[in-house]
């Protein structure tokens, strides 16, 4: 095969990548345009030029810290306070990061944006979705991610361009994203051949709501799932089989966080040839 055919052949893996990719992110898409018009609408009514939201959204890319990046414009400079609150509000990265280390490894330049774009949806798709064996892992998870970003950045700076001109109620669209959630778990425990991380998820996630509260019980939940996970993890692959013979499928726990791995371990499947 020539170098022509081989880039010819290239693009057309990169396209089919995009068409697989594209239809996982159009309940994003709604949720996040949205959210998007409604973040540059009150950038714009709180007297910043739809500049920021456009860089904001394209730098900071992080929903709730960016609403809260509002107020701090307008307060009084404090990097210390910053810093702690968009570490306390983005924590649950963390725990994303640690589960998708083996899978956004060997990606090439794609690794690094994958890393850098990864937010709670685009992190619930890659994580969870079933990837035809004919598209390639890396750019599929690469579109996702770019998409997601490109919805939430068209719809943060048109919000902050148009914001003064539009007048909409937005109250509850973003229970959208809530739905799209509760989709993404269900699915998770249709194809779970072993129900077992999603019950403790949802059991961990229900007592750290009872002792930490609504406003505070994410991160402490992700704490004791990761924990208690990571305990059982040995007995539960001998239960289930060793991960070079086969598991079942990573458990979801409630609250959107991907449990620890504890199914076989991910092959590359990838045509390009990169590897782990």
């Amino acid at each position: 095969m020539t170098g022509q055919q081989l880039k010819i052949e290239r693009r057309r893996e990169i396209r089919h990548a995009f068409r697989a990719a594209f239809p996982h992110t159009i309940p994003i898409f709604a949720g996040f345009w949205f959210l998007g018009l409604t973040y540059g609408i009150y950038m714009n009514v709180s007297g910043f030029s739809f500049i920021y939201p456009m860089l904001m959204s394209i730098t900071i890319f992080a929903g709730s810290i960016e609403f809260v990046t509002v107020n701090l414009l307008l307060g009084a400079f404090n990097p210390i306070q910053a810093f702690t609150m968009a570490l306390m509000i983005n924590a649950r990265h963390l725990f994303y990061g640690i589960s998708m280390l083996e899978k956004y490894r060997g990606y090439g330049w794609r690794s690094f944006y994958l890393i850098y774009g990864m937010c709670d949806e685009s992190f619930s798709i890659n994580y969870t979705a079933s990837i035809p064996k004919d598209v390639d892992k890396g750019w599929f998870m690469f579109f996702v991610t770019m998409l997601n970003h490109i919805y939430w950045f068209s719809g943060s700076t048109l919000g902050g361009i148009f914001g003064s001109l539009i007048h909409f109620d937005t109250e509850g669209l973003d229970f959208v994203m809530t739905a799209m959630f509760v989709v993404i778990f269900l699915e998770q425990w249709l194809t779970e051949k072993n129900h077992l991380s999603s019950l403790l998820g949802l059991a961990l996630s229900l007592l750290c709501l009872i002792a930490f509260g609504a406003d505070n019980f994410i991160i402490p939940s992700m704490l004791v799932i990761l924990a208690v996970l990571t305990m059982i993890r040995p007995p539960l692959e001998k239960r289930l089989g060793s991960p070079a013979s086969g598991a079942a499928p990573p458990g979801k726990d409630a609250s959107g966080a991907g449990a620890e791995h504890i199914s076989e371990d991910n092959k590359r499947t990838e045509k390009g040839g990169e590897q782990p």
